[in-house]
């Protein structure tokens, strides 16, 4: 038997039913809409090649460094936060990598620096945030100056060069794909696997619906118990582990340290959390929607590059890209709210 109440709370019920539906799909249709936007207007010679298995390969290769840090920086959105300074601790972390391996140090202890000062690097910016509740967009703008002058200082304002012997194993994260095989850079499964378990401890841990919950409503989350100051330091501390770990793949990539790398890279994955359904306010998002965002961001790049648009058309379409990645979020709020 239906009450009066009934057909309001069955609208309510259809309204967050669509709201999530836009929300899972929202990803992949603006993916589609990227690739079938350089399918229109690529020539016939270059679309061949922008579609061909190589450089299918190349573009996964080219979206592992923004995928880890979209992990970690989907954790500090969805909690309310923003870390700007993620480029720069990309920057030092690779250039610390570099001047390691180059002084002659293993490869298993510059792994475990690299980790560690990327911890480190998002516990200062946690304990300055949750601690003296300071606001995370001015803290990390200045923690993105400082990382970057630290690199600058760590690298004596020059590439670090590798010797040729390390050359080899340093690459072998992020080696190019084969061609004519099926062989792919070894740092894509480890982006896979770790979207995997990070989906897993935001979906169905205690961990991560703090996490949701401090992002939706800080005071409430706080008179429910939970430990809103040790979660979110948590948060930056974890997500600057993976930010370090970005900075290695970098490394990687690079086969040398250079201060002046992943200028900007910021905003590409912020941009790739947005378009995966995080709100910059706060308490929605999901891994695999970020993932999706990051690999957005490499087709842009990578279809930009096949039709040889100069670096600036490239920085004003990622410009635009994220002012209606933020337009979207709005859309998206506004729709929640009806």
């Amino acid at each position: 038997m239906k009450t009066e109440h009934q057909p309001i709370l069955d609208e309510q019920t259809r309204r967050v039913n669509l709201q999530q539906v836009i929300n899972l799909l929202g990803p992949f249709l603006i993916l589609a809409f990227v690739v079938m936007f350089f399918a229109i207007i690529m020539p016939g010679e270059v679309a061949d090649t922008f579609f061909s298995a190589y450089n299918f390969k190349l573009i996964l290769t080219q979206t592992v460094v923004v995928a880890i840090g979209s992990i970690g920086m989907t954790m500090i959105i969805v909690s309310g936060g923003i870390d700007l300074s993620v480029g720069s601790v990309v920057a030092l972390t690779s250039v610390l990598g570099a001047v390691l391996i180059k002084s002659g140090s293993s490869m298993g202890m510059m792994i475990l620096a690299v980790l560690a000062t990327g911890g480190l690097i998002g516990l200062l910016n946690g304990v300055i945030i949750s601690v003296f509740r300071m606001t995370p967009f001015i803290v990390t703008l200045g923690m993105l100056g400082i990382a970057r002058g630290l690199t600058k200082r760590l690298a004596d304002n020059q590439t670090v060069n590798l010797p040729d012997i390390a050359l080899p194993s340093v690459g072998l994260l992020m080696a190019d794909p084969d061609p004519n095989g099926y062989f792919v850079a070894p740092g894509i499964a480890v982006v896979i696997d770790l979207a995997i378990i990070m989906a897993l401890v935001l979906n169905h841990s205690v961990f991560g619906r703090y996490i949701f919950a401090i992002g939706s409503n800080e005071a409430t989350a706080r008179l429910c118990g939970v430990r809103t100051r040790l979660v979110k330091l948590s948060v930056y501390t974890l997500s600057g582990v993976f930010f370090g770990l970005a900075g290695l793949m970098q490394f990687s990539r690079l086969r040398q340290g250079d201060p002046s790398t992943a200028l900007g890279i910021e905003l590409d994955i912020i941009a790739a959390v947005v378009i995966g359904g995080a709100s910059l306010n706060g308490g929605t998002g999901s891994i695999l929607g970020s993932m999706i965002g990051a690999l957005t961001m490499a087709v842009l790049r990578s279809g930009s590059t096949q039709i040889d648009w100069p670096n600036y058309v490239q920085e004003i379409i990622i410009g635009t890209v994220i002012i209606l990645a933020v337009g979207l979020d709005k859309w998206r709020q506004s729709r929640g709210r009806q």
